[in-house]
C-alpha cells in the first residue's frame, strides 16, 4: 500500500487517480499509523512551502515523514514535495523545511525568465536511478514552479533541466526520491515513473 500524505494539495486526487489507472493500491491520509504502516510514501505538493510546512508542522507531519524516511521506506517528494525535503526555502525570507537532504530551494533570478517555468521540458539524468528505468531522454514532463532545490551535495543530484540555468529536477538518496516536475500531469513517462516507483524497494546499487 502506498501513503499519499494529505495536507490539503490541490494534486493529492490527481497523484491518487494517476496510481489508479496503473492499478496500483494507494490511499491518501493524514494518519500517522496509516503513513507508518504503508509500503511507500508520497509526498505530493503544490502552493507555498510556508503555509505547507505550517499545516505539517501543526498536524505533526513532519515527525511522521521524518520517521518514515528513517524506516527506509521508499519515499516519493512531488513538486513542492521536492523543495521542503530541503533544509530551508527562500520563499517569505527564508522557511525552515524538513532538512531531510542538506540544500535550499531557491528562486529563479534570471529577469530575462517567466517565472514561474511552466510547461513542458526534458530532464537530463546524471545518474541512474531505479524509478527512472525506461525513460528516454526525449521523454518531457509537466513543471510549474518559481522555485527549485539546490542540493549542497552533489551526488544528491539525479537530474537537472536547463531554463535559463540549469537546475536539480530530480535529487534524491537512499529511499528518497524527488522530482520537481508534476509527475502526476506527465503523460505516458510520469505513469512510468510512478509505476517503477511502486515497484521500487528503495535501494540505489551503487554505479
Amino acid at each position: 500500500m502506498i501513503s499519499i500524505i494529505d495536507y490539503g494539495a490541490g494534486n493529492l486526487k490527481s497523484v491518487a487517480r494517476a496510481f489508479g489507472y496503473l492499478g496500483i493500491r494507494c490511499r491518501i491520509t493524514a494518519k500517522p499509523r496509516e503513513i507508518l504502516s504503508s509500503d511507500k510514501v508520497v509526498f505530493p505538493g503544490v502552493g507555498a512551502a510556508a503555509s505547507a510546512m505550517q499545516t505539517i508542522t501543526s498536524r505533526g507531519l513532519d515527525s511522521v515523514i521524518k520517521e518514515a524516511v528513517y524506516l527506509k521506506k521508499p519515499f516519493l517528494g512531488i513538486c513542492l514535495g521536492a523543495q521542503i525535503v530541503l533544509d530551508s526555502s527562500e520563499e517569505d525570507r527564508g522557511v525552515p523545511c524538513l532538512g531531510i537532504l542538506p540544500g535550499a530551494a531557491l528562486r529563479f533570478r534570471n529577469s530575462h525568465l517567466k517565472v514561474p517555468h511552466m510547461g513542458w521540458n526534458s530532464i537530463a539524468v546524471l545518474r541512474p536511478h531505479p524509478v527512472l528505468a525506461g525513460i528516454d531522454r526525449k521523454d518531457q514532463f509537466y513543471f510549474v514552479h518559481s522555485y527549485y532545490a539546490a542540493c549542497a551535495i552533489s551526488s544528491d543530484v539525479i537530474a537537472v533541466t536547463a531554463y535559463g540555468i540549469e537546475f536539480s529536477s530530480i535529487i534524491g538518496r537512499d529511499n528518497v526520491i524527488a522530482v520537481q516536475f508534476h509527475i502526476e500531469k506527465s503523460g505516458p513517462a510520469g505513469l512510468r515513473l510512478l509505476k517503477n516507483f511502486s515497484e521500487w524497494n528503495g535501494v540505489v546499487e551503487p554505479c
